[in-house]
């Protein structure tokens, strides 16, 4: 933690939406870009204007409000039906009681709805209830099996199991937002920059990404005569 905060910056909590319009917005993320997705969010919310009418609204409707996230016509469909059954249970859209609640249990209450694993309720708690959730994402995750912090063979879910006990719940906030920052900055897919990296000395996967350089040739080529 005290490595990354000086190369990427403050890492402060601050709401981004209630619990409810978090829970729509993580639906709309998956899958896509930010970008498209706060877009998608936002024409939806213009569209309809609170989540009553978004639950009330046709998966048609809700599906063109969000064409500009992808894959809409499943995700109106998920959106309205996660948010016709929180009503049911619940009464409201008021989701706040989440953050009264030990985290593996609020963690199991979102994730009995469909299309809610673990990364979306992750997403939830901490993001809109600062809970020391750790959602992993595909940078993370890339980021943490280069460092060993979680095996090969841990697939995605397994690793928020695995991740969120190593980190200090109050770091957990930070140590997410720093590893998705250097994930998309520095230890990237392709051609990770080991050697920018702060990490490196202690990173067991240190130029095991570096490619070779190819071989020139010395021989010179014979010249041919043009065929006539």
């Amino acid at each position: 933690m005290e490595i990354l905060a000086p190369v990427h910056g403050p890492a402060e909590w601050e709401p981004r939406y209630n619990p409810a319009e978090e829970l729509v917005y993580t639906i709309l993320s998956q899958h896509t870009s930010d970008l498209n997705s706060e877009r998608a969010y936002q024409t939806l919310m213009d569209t309809f204007g609170t989540l009553n009418a978004v639950a009330e609204a046709s998966p048609e409707a809700i599906e063109d409000a969000i064409r500009h996230g992808g894959l809409a016509k499943q995700k109106s469909v998920r959106i309205k039906t996660v948010l016709n059954l929180v009503h049911e249970e619940v009464g409201s859209f008021d989701l706040s009681f989440l953050g009264e609640m030990p985290l593996d249990e609020a963690k199991t209450w979102l994730k009995k709805f469909p299309g809610i694993g673990p990364k979306t309720a992750a997403i939830i708690l901490c993001f809109a209830l600062g809970m020391p959730a750790m959602p992993v994402d595909t940078h993370i995750y890339r980021v943490s099996q280069r460092l060993r912090l979680i095996g090969p063979k841990v697939n995605a879910d397994k690793a928020h199991d695995l991740l969120e006990p190593m980190v200090p719940p109050k770091d957990v906030f930070a140590f997410h937002v720093y590893l998705i920052r250097h994930g998309r900055q520095i230890c990237k897919a392709q051609r990770p920059k080991c050697g920018e990296c702060v990490l490196a000395e202690r990173c067991p996967s240190q130029g095991k990404f570096d490619k070779p350089k190819r071989k020139t040739s010395t021989r010179k080529s014979k010249s041919r005569m043009p065929k006539s």
